[in-house]
């Protein structure tokens, strides 16, 4: 473990001397070009530090963040140092470039070239303001989780494996172990349940025969639906015409001849439409000989 822990240490100094020496020689050109595009001596001192020094701050967060966050500060770094590379080698091919003397100069002879490039030495001071504060705010808001070691109780340990997400895991989970098949016994053939047979069968418990679904018992009457067939119908005795007529006599005996009309006859003696007109004609033909 300690051997290990050398290992790493010395990788990091290593890292940090690399880091130091290309940023020392990168230094003159990111000076100069602070210089020609209008930066007094104190800011073309600092501009080196705005430009690689966020690349350095980018390098620390992609160690530290997860997920998005280190896919934003992956981006960071990577535009930098594009932005530090086309400066550099723009500050090799302008010779003007490498007078300290120089206060202002063009960075290329193409009109178009020298606006982009003054554009982009000039909006990297504002990118490193920008990019720099977010970067710093999310790794003070970011939160390690812990990596369950051997002083951390099978509980803790469980908990903290399921809050993490795949995507956060060192190691991707290990394949679960195949279950190899359990071979059953063979049935054994019990010869003396043959010999013996039983002599009532097995009565059926109580609870069983109570659990069994009964169909509720309806008290209301079940409602016919549609056309009651002429069997099923109840036999209901038919009048003769004669019939009819003396319950009509009766009826309207004492009714004035405006009274007697149809309807009124066909409510009074319950029959049809047809019988009830025969009745009104009948009646009215009576009344009209009498009155003769």
């Amino acid at each position: 473990m300690s051997l290990h822990r050398k290992g790493r240490a010395a990788l990091v100094l290593a890292l940090v001397a690399v880091v130091a020496m290309a940023f020392r020689v990168s230094w003159n050109a990111l000076r100069d070009i602070a210089n020609a595009v209008g930066a007094d001596n104190t800011a073309a001192t600092l501009y080196p530090f705005v430009v690689d020094g966020l690349m350095a701050l980018a390098l620390v967060a992609t160690l530290v963040l997860a997920g998005r966050d280190r896919t934003f500060a992956l981006r960071v770094l990577g535009t930098y140092t594009l932005a530090s590379l086309v400066l550099n080698y723009v500050h090799g091919l302008v010779p003007k470039l490498h007078d300290a003397q120089l206060d202002w100069t063009r960075l290329a002879d193409w009109d178009p070239a020298n606006w982009a490039l003054v554009l982009l030495a000039t909006s990297l001071p504002v990118g490193s303001i920008y990019f720099g504060s977010d970067l710093v705010a999310k790794v003070l808001h970011h939160r390690p989780i812990p990596i369950p070691g051997p002083d951390m109780d099978a509980e803790e340990s469980t908990k903290t494996l399921r809050n993490r997400s795949t995507a956060d895991l060192a190691v991707s989970t290990p394949a679960p172990a195949p279950v190899l098949p359990v071979r059953m016994p063979d049935p054994v053939t019990v010869d003396f349940l043959k010999s013996t047979p039983l002599a009532k069968p097995l009565p059926t418990p109580v609870a069983a025969i109570e659990r069994r679904p009964v169909a509720a018992e309806s008290t209301r009457p079940r409602r016919a639906t549609g056309r009651v067939p002429e069997v099923a119908r109840s036999p209901k005795p038919r009048r003769t015409a004669a019939q009819l007529l003396d319950e009509a006599r009766t009826a309207t005996a004492d009714w004035s001849d405006d009274r007697i009309t149809a309807e009124g006859i066909r409510k009074t003696v319950r029959t049809s439409p047809a019988n009830a007109r025969m009745l009104r004609d009948t009646l009215l033909a009576e009344r009209a000989a009498k009155s003769v």
